[in-house]
């Protein structure tokens, strides 16, 4: 852990419970490269402190828990921005969140779209607000997510109504998801923080070492999805020019024309 200065999230421990903030509102909390490293460093934390039992994933504000990857700066740079390692760490965080020894609690504030979205799908739990959007993005802008967002999102939603979120790039709301599967509980915008409170004082009564051996044993069954090779082809088709259309026409709100590359 470097303990840098956190700028693009927040960190909170209360009564044994790690609040992870995604603190990027002006954009509706999409995640650069410097997000994604900082939320490795705050999960390492939460990880080794022995004061906390449960972490929450929640984005600033009421209008978005997390929309992906932030397209403007992929469309200015490329990439997504410098980090700390040189390279976009998503499947270290992604891993990260999966095999932390504590239940990790994504508390949708308001829309989970895109990279949002698997963010929200590989935390244990995820109570929602009834406001919250839900929905994948990656054919609308020259992305995908083959990894823990497909293989693990069909487990949970199964495989018709996986291949729907990805191929239609539609938004679901909160009763919809609710009815899928996809979260497990709903409340209004108001008693989100305090109904992911409660579920964390029921989780820190339990046995801490029964609650780790329970996540491994279900993270067994998708421990091996064939994320890195997922990810190595994300990164080879971010740099074709079918990507970049998706990019551009996103930061330069127009529809995007994929039609010469059929």
């Amino acid at each position: 852990m470097t303990n840098e200065p956190l700028e693009d999230v927040t960190y909170e421990v209360e009564r044994g419970l790690a609040w992870v903030t995604i603190n990027r509102p002006h954009v509706y909390n999409a995640f650069r490269s410097q997000t994604v490293d900082e939320l490795i460093e705050c999960f390492n934390r939460a990880w080794v402190d022995p004061s906390v039992g449960v972490v929450a994933l929640t984005g600033a504000g009421d209008k978005a828990f997390c929309t992906g990857g932030d397209l403007k700066e992929r469309a200015a740079s490329g990439n997504y921005g410098t980090s700390r390692t040189g390279k976009f760490e998503m499947i270290a965080l992604q891993r990260l969140m999966r095999d932390i020894p504590k239940p990790v609690i994504a508390a949708v504030n308001g829309l989970a779209i895109g990279g949002g979205h698997v963010l929200h799908v590989i935390c244990d739990l995820t109570v929602a607000a009834s406001t919250a959007k839900f929905g994948q993005s990656g054919p609308k802008v020259g992305s995908f997510d083959g990894g823990f967002g497909a293989g693990y999102l069909a487990r949970i939603v199964g495989e018709k109504r996986a291949r729907e979120l990805w191929f239609l790039c539609d938004q679901y709301d909160a009763q919809t998801a609710l009815d899928w599967g996809l979260v497990n509980r709903v409340v209004e915008p108001e008693r989100l923080k305090d109904e992911v409170r409660g579920m964390a004082a029921q989780l820190m009564l339990r046995s801490p070492t029964a609650l780790k051996l329970i996540k491994h044993a279900l993270n067994a069954d998708t421990d091996s999805l064939p994320v890195t090779m997922a990810f190595d082809a994300l990164d080879l088709l971010k740099k074709t020019d079918e990507s970049r259309e998706g990019a551009a026409a996103f930061s330069e709100k127009r529809p995007p024309d994929f039609s010469q590359y059929r």
